[in-house]
Parts: C-alpha cells; structure tokens; sequence
C-alpha cells in the first residue's frame, strides 16, 4: 500500500477488524518513511454486472456512478456515508443474485425502496429524478403515497 502523503510503498498494518456490515475489512495502517497513518477499507470485488438500460442499450454497472447521484439526492439530509455504503452493498448483493444483466428499471426501483426507509426527502428528490415528474400533479401524487 503506497503513503498518500509521501508516496512510499512500504505501510505496515497497525489495527485490522471487520465493518458493522461484515462486507469490509477496516485497516489503520503506517508509513515506513514518513510515519502518516491512515485507514483503508478492503471488499470483496462484487461480479461485475450489465445493466440494460430503458431503449434496450447496454452499459457496464458503475458504482461510484449511482452513488453520486444517491448523494446528489441525500445533499443537506441527515445521511451517513455508511448508510449510503451499506446500501449499495446490500443491493449489489441483490442485483448479483439476479445474473450478469439487470434492469436499469430494477436498479431504480431498488435504490428508491431503500432511500426511503433512510430518509424520505431524499428519497422524493431521487424518484423526481428517475421518475421524471412531468408536473406539479405527479409529484404529489408520490408525496400522497408517502403520507399514507
């Protein structure tokens, strides 16, 4: 593991446990050189999968992807990195148990099931996105559905 901060290849592990979640190993390690700790997070690498999109076409999964716009919808709510994390963990195990080629609609879907156990403001602001809320009409009528 190369030293972020001096650029060194040689770091020593000082502390290692598991994540909440299980999915992740934790690591506090050490610079040789220059002494600078820091923590790592290692997974497992999840099989990559396809994702077929609303006209058919066909495009890699990309995570970090789907997680700026989580964010994008979470901005300013009383949201966690973990929760965010343990999210998209807990549907990419999902989307995994599916096959190599999931719906982008299944995505969708999943993420705003998800989001609204977590925080129901963001929760509106990512179905308006994915949604795509036309008028006034259509977006309360999701709100509505909340309330119920």
């Amino acid at each position: 593991m190369k030293c972020p901060k001096c650029k060194f290849h040689d770091t020593s592990v000082i502390d290692s446990r598991e994540t909440q979640e299980g999915k992740s190993i934790r690591r506090r390690r050490e610079c040789e050189k220059c002494k600078y700790r820091f923590t790592t997070f290692e997974k497992i690498e999840a099989t990559s999968f396809i994702i077929i999109k609303k006209d058919n076409s066909r495009e890699p999964y990309n995570r970090e992807k789907l997680e700026r716009g989580i964010w994008r919808a979470c901005e300013k709510r009383p949201v966690t990195h973990e929760q965010i994390q343990s999210l998209l963990n807990d549907l990419e195990e999902e989307w995994a148990g599916i096959g190599k080629e999931v719906p982008s609609k299944t995505v969708g879907e999943g993420v705003m099931e998800k989001l609204k156990k977590i925080d129901e403001v963001a929760y509106i602001r990512f179905a308006s996105v994915y949604r795509h809320f036309k008028d006034l009409e259509s977006f309360q009528k999701e709100v509505q559905k909340l309330i119920k």
